[in-house]
């Protein structure tokens, strides 16, 4: 699959940065499958996203300036000439007119914008869900860490694949939380949902390094019991449920900049507290296992096939297959096939 060639995946929402990427009083830019935007904070700092190109001479938008006496409100102002495009892309105002405020009727594209989780979302197009829905953020029982936000040369299915894989786990990982000896992937059992599907399963795991600071009292070995929500096309929150009670929920996106790279978004929620296990520890924890992935993920083909027939498979792999067999059947849907790079001579 070809994500920016394929439709369909622009309407969908991604986290493309935290909010605090996002002050006032500056535009900022990103790519998102391909498209070049610029986010800035509009009116009562509702996040704005639109394309980054002046339709007059084609300059970068994300060069210019806030135009905070736009007529409705904070507008981004185009270096180049001064003209300046509100939330909807519209041109609200041309400085070289009679009237000024008057503007144009047209404009730059604009895109959907949105605040949620302490994080800014895009969908360049009209979206088929709302932003997924996330339980533990919600309950006051849990509190949120974010972890990072950074590029890796990654697909966004190749990253979903591997969320859900519990076949990896012991060579990938095997300096943090894999048990060599015992490969054999526990079976999991898979209920689909409008939005994607959620995978239940139990894992053994080693309790080791900073791990052991973090799940106190569960001995050299513990038992991840998962729920691992899968939201289409490329976020996940898995569910770790551990015999101690504590609870880790581990959000991750991975946000299509084009067809080879992704913005990897990544946040968790605990039902601990800052003094039981310190933000910092949590996040070198995590950081250790992203590394561990990162290092064979940049490695893997990015032209991801939705059919069956270009990759080996085994049982294990079935939540990959699943993510495979919906993303195709909602292409479908939608009167849209599979966009595939053409085979090398």
């Amino acid at each position: 699959m070809v994500p920016t060639r394929q439709k369909l995946l622009r309407r969908f929402w991604y986290p493309v940065m935290p909010e605090a990427s996002l002050p006032a009083g500056r535009p900022v830019p990103f790519t998102l499958l391909g498209q070049e935007i610029v986010l800035w904070r509009a009116a009562a700092g509702a996040p704005a996203a639109i394309a980054d190109r002046c339709p007059h001479r084609g300059a970068k938008l994300s060069l210019g300036f806030i135009d905070e006496a736009a007529p409705e409100g904070p507008a981004i102002g185009c270096p180049y000439h001064g003209w300046a495009f509100g939330a909807d892309g519209r041109c609200v105002k041309v400085p070289q007119a009679h009237d000024p405020t008057r503007g144009l009727k047209s404009g730059a594209k604009g895109h959907h914008a949105a605040s949620r989780y302490g994080w800014i979302w895009v969908a360049l197009e009209d979206p088929l869900q709302p932003i997924p829905e996330i339980p533990e953020a919600a309950d006051p029982a849990f509190r949120q860490i974010d972890e990072f936000h950074e590029e890796w040369a990654v697909s966004g299915l190749r990253l979903m694949e591997n969320s859900f894989d519990m076949a990896h786990i012991s060579y990938v990982h095997a300096e943090t939380f894999g048990i060599l000896e015992d490969p054999r992937p526990a079976p999991v059992a898979i209920e689909h949902t409008d939005w994607g599907f959620v995978m239940r399963g139990e894992a053994p795991v080693a309790n080791r390094g900073i791990s052991r600071d973090l799940i106190k009292g569960a001995g050299d070995r513990t038992v991840r019991v998962i729920e691992g929500r899968w939201f289409m096309p490329f976020m996940r929150a898995s569910r770790i449920d551990y015999p101690t009670g504590l609870t880790h929920v581990l959000v991750t996106a991975a946000t299509p900049i084009d067809d080879r790279r992704s913005q990897i978004c990544q946040w968790v929620y605990r039902n601990d507290t800052e003094a039981d296990s310190p933000a910092e520890k949590v996040i070198a924890f995590d950081r250790a296992v992203t590394i561990e992935d990162r290092h064979v993920l940049e490695s893997t083909t990015w032209d991801v096939p939705l059919t069956m027939a270009e990759e080996l498979h085994m049982p294990s792999d079935k939540p990959g297959i699943e993510m495979r067999r919906r993303l195709l059947a909602l292409l479908d849907q939608h009167g849209e096939a599979e966009a595939r790079m053409p085979a090398e001579a």
